[in-house]
């Protein structure tokens, strides 16, 4: 399938590099000797403040009230150990904003590259997962911009800048990010050494069929899943049960009625009624039916049947989501170096059965590493934990940056905070 990539250099365009007159603009700020700070875009929609995000994973709101990084006036301060401030200069980067095509929509992207480097940085397109949020601007591409590497952001169709309807069909999103990268390399010629993706999260689905379109030389993953979407939801079902005290026969009994849910999604409601009213009579006194959540099985059985009928595909299934989605067959496609991060207590997405699968591969030949953060949840948060289990994120894990940043450059300098190689 031939892609239509079109570059038009030298554009400007909401979300790059923006910031209110008294706001501080997004990049890498640090001087020698002191850990660098990225500034990036709000995470909490419009009117929340910037963010902060360290190299080993503090993260935090702008002036907010840990006080670790205040912008005033357009300068980033940083507390020290004394609880004094000092300006941080901001670290100088080649950004190159510019627009390309792929099937039909014009989408916006940015090259950001070191001003000055000894060699060529490898090249990593981000690939960001299911949100809304502009890829131009987030901390991703500045953390690895800040590591010496060099990036290309783009924002998602839909989103941000770019054009085009927003959905989460993961092989559309993997022509454009394919797309991304022949753009990132026209841009970038003879200035780096190798190019591929990372993905986060729901990226992990779209960047190793990129790789393959787009004959990438790795591909990085983190928190991501190799399972269907439909076996993400079960997943869910399950860990909640266990979260719960439910034994193997009620956990046994709840993937059924995950699966009759499942059917009638993949359906795209258009059948598997019979069977999902079936399962929700034979479990009807069950106490753990209606306790049910996972991704879509838990909102899917509190509706009536009619009511899915009419309105359940437009509330439910409206991003264009495969389903049935083959991601075992997407990574067995490729021979190039992956990399596979995952967070050991990840409730969004739970990863037993995604290690399972990594591991059977890189026995059979793969060339894939697999790293585990045990106590981090989705998005490689710590946390602590209420006793009714309600977690409450404290930061991004340390060493999870520097271990992509090493991989992407092929080197190798544990230790990364907590991180278990899985050999």
């Amino acid at each position: 399938m031939k892609r239509l990539v079109t570059g038009l250099l030298g554009l400007s365009f909401a979300g790059l590099c923006m910031a209110a007159p008294d706001a501080c603009r997004y990049g890498v700020y640090g001087e020698a000797g002191k850990p660098p700070v990225v500034i990036s875009n709000p995470t909490g929609g419009a009117g929340a403040p910037e963010r902060y995000t360290f190299i080993d994973g503090r993260r935090g709101d702008v002036n907010g009230k840990d006080g670790l990084v205040h912008c005033a006036r357009g300068a980033v301060s940083v507390r020290q150990g004394d609880g004094s401030y000092v300006v941080q200069p901001r670290v100088a980067l080649r950004e190159t904003p510019t627009r390309f095509k792929s099937h039909g929509a014009e989408l916006a992207g940015v090259l950001i590259e070191p001003a000055s480097t000894n060699g060529k940085p490898p090249l990593v397109v981000f690939v960001h997962g299911s949100e809304k949020t502009p890829g131009i601007g987030g901390y991703y591409p500045y953390v690895f911009a800040a590591e010496g590497l060099a990036v290309f952001a783009y924002d998602k169709r839909g989103t941000g800048a770019s054009e085009g309807d927003y959905t989460q069909n993961f092989e559309l999103l993997a022509d454009d990010a394919a797309a991304a990268l022949d753009q990132a390399r026209v841009l970038a010629t003879g200035r780096y050494s190798r190019a591929g993706f990372f993905g986060g999260s729901q990226g992990g689905w779209v960047a190793p069929r990129a790789a393959a379109l787009a004959h990438a030389d790795y591909v990085a993953v983190g928190f991501g899943l190799v399972m269907t979407p439909l076996e993400e939801d079960e997943q869910q079902v399950v860990l909640e049960m266990r979260e719960k005290g439910y034994d193997d026969k009620a956990i046994a009994h709840a993937r059924e009625v995950a699966d009759a849910a499942g059917q009638v999604m993949a359906s795209h409601f258009t059948s598997g009624y019979e069977q999902l009213a079936a399962v929700k009579q034979r479990f009807a006194n069950e106490p753990w039916l209606h306790r049910i959540e996972g991704e879509f099985t838990g909102p899917l059985l509190a509706e009536k049947e009619a009511d899915l009928r009419r309105t359940g595909a437009a509330r439910y299934d409206n991003l264009n989501i495969v389903w049935r989605y083959d991601a075992v067959a997407a990574i067995r496609a490729l021979n190039i170096p992956q990399l596979w991060v995952l967070a050991g207590d990840d409730r969004e997405a739970p990863n037993a059965v995604t290690r399972q699968r990594l591991t059977e591969m890189k026995q059979q030949g793969k060339p894939i590493d697999l790293y585990v953060f045990p106590h981090t949840d989705h998005g490689m948060y710590e946390f602590v934990q209420d006793a009714d289990g309600t977690r409450h994120v404290t930061r991004i894990t340390d060493g999870y940056f520097r271990l992509l940043a090493d991989w992407i450059r092929q080197e190798t300098h544990p230790p990364y905070g907590t991180a278990k190689h899985v050999p």
